[in-house]
């Protein structure tokens, strides 16, 4: 019987990710990029990197497999991830078939990763070529070195895509707006420096400067004492919101003027009616874990909801089987049809913007009211030893409800309904509880959960 291969560990199901450079170092960045362009047969590959310390000589690796395997690479240099979306599905008639982005998102200092994409953006999976390019490698199966090199080229300016992000709002109708924008010292500040330029906003920027020492920490605004660092800035200078985005800024976070953090599920809604508003009777999707709040508001307003699996790889593909024309995770990630059905953390904050330009109206009064119909637990993560076990109990107490394993276990009854999901990586459990205004019954039966989930 043959031997089973041992894949690199850094090789996830949609991604790369691990440590440098224990898991993750300049040698293996050079063999990714030639085992890339022997699977993919790319013509020209769009690279990037984020602001970690290790970015850079990972990029250089990386590029260096690329062009010496006869593919040329266009480089983007310091950028966000949906850079290399933008590039991959805006440049295909200049010959752009892929994108690889060196990052590891909000992962601790001394991790890094890539995020790749084929022609139109999209994703690679382990599915569709992470896990096929891993046993190339590992199997010693790389091809020859061409004979004929690569070029490379750079991108002057991001010109092209800040058009792009622009396009998303009708800019004679902004109003003048005071909003605190916390880069985290991540990728986020240069691309707010060339949006401010077309802008009538006064931006009061925190942790700007790229910085891959993170000297505040990593930017991972989900974190509770990075949530209350973006809040007080609202509340100190008076601000009309707050935006925070994690290091690649593939998501973007909000607080009301007060310095409330909004959930990530309520923004899902109103993005939701803004595209529908441009676009009335299209389909929007949305993860299983919160659902009620968004399903009502896509109705009303005469759109379609679709339910699919969490994960950036499942919304993509089922973004263009359904032609949907926006799809929303509660993390806050938020897929945009006209993106190459791709998450953009920069489109979201201007489409909030504009609404509230529009309507003359601040984001606590948008959200009060569904917040109200529709309270929420939050996701609660629990460690347990035997998730399966978990959630057979959960099940089996809840038999009487409704269920849905769209992803993991949804059970619903007519006044609240929970989701329970393992965690991809970690002996984890993930938790979601809303109720129909009845924030009495959300507390019972969030604490009646985990007292299953934890015995």
């Amino acid at each position: 019987m043959a031997e089973a291969i041992v894949i690199p560990a850094c090789f996830k199901a949609y991604d790369i990710r691990g440590r440098v450079p224990d898991e993750l170092n300049p040698q293996l960045a050079r063999d990714i990029g030639r085992a890339f362009a022997a699977l993919l047969a790319p013509r020209k590959v769009a690279v990037g990197r984020d602001i970690r310390l290790s970015s850079e000589a990972l990029s250089e690796a990386l590029i260096s497999g690329l062009l010496d395997s006869g593919v040329d690479v266009l480089d983007l240099g310091l950028c966000g991830t949906e850079e290399i979306y933008h590039a991959a599905f805006s440049l295909e008639q200049e010959g752009v078939d892929g994108g690889i982005v060196v990052t590891a998102s909000h992962n601790p200092a001394d991790y890094n990763g890539m995020k790749l994409v084929t022609v139109g953006a999209r994703p690679v999976t382990g599915e569709s070529g992470l896990r096929a390019m891993a046993e190339m490698i590992v199997g010693n199966a790389l091809p020859e070195l061409s004979a004929k090199k690569g070029r490379r080229s750079s991108v002057a300016d991001k010109a092209s895509y800040i058009s792009h992000l622009l396009d998303y709002v009708d800019l004679a109708t902004l109003k003048p707006l005071k909003l605190v924008v916390n880069s985290g010292n991540g990728c986020a500040g240069a691309v707010i420096d060339l949006l401010e330029e077309h802008l009538p906003f006064t931006f009061v920027k925190a942790f700007h400067d790229p910085d891959g020492t993170f000297p505040h920490g990593v930017p991972n605004p989900l974190l509770p004492e990075k949530r209350e660092e973006t809040g007080r800035l609202v509340r100190e200078h008076g601000a009309d919101l707050g935006i925070a985005w994690d290091g690649d800024f593939d998501r973007c976070f909000f607080w009301d003027a007060d310095g409330n953090f909004i959930e990530g599920y309520y923004i899902v809604g109103l993005l939701a009616l803004e595209l529908l508003a441009q676009e009335p009777g299209g389909k929007i999707l949305h993860d299983p874990r919160l659902v009620w709040n968004t399903q009502e508001l896509v109705q009303a307003a005469g759109g379609i909801p679709v339910m699919t699996r969490t994960g950036h790889a499942f919304i993509k593909e089922r973004m263009r089987q359904e032609d949907a024309i926006y799809g929303g995770e509660m993390s806050a990630h938020h897929y945009f049809r006209d993106f190459g059905y791709c998450d953009s953390g920069m489109i979201p904050w201007l489409l909030i913007c504009s609404l509230l330009c529009r309507k003359n109206i601040t984001l606590a009064s948008l959200v009060q009211e569904r917040m109200t119909a529709y309270p929420v637990s939050g996701e609660i993560n629990s460690v347990v030893a035997d998730p399966e076990a978990a959630i057979a109990r959960v099940k089996a107490y809840f038999s009487q409800g409704e269920m849905d394993t769209t992803d993991g276990l949804s059970v619903t009854f007519p006044r609240f309904r929970f989701n329970i999901r393992q965690s991809n990586t970690e002996s984890l459990l993930r938790l979601n509880v809303e109720s129909r205004n009845d924030p009495i019954l959300l507390t019972e039966k969030t604490r009646e959960l985990l007292t299953l989930i934890r015995q």
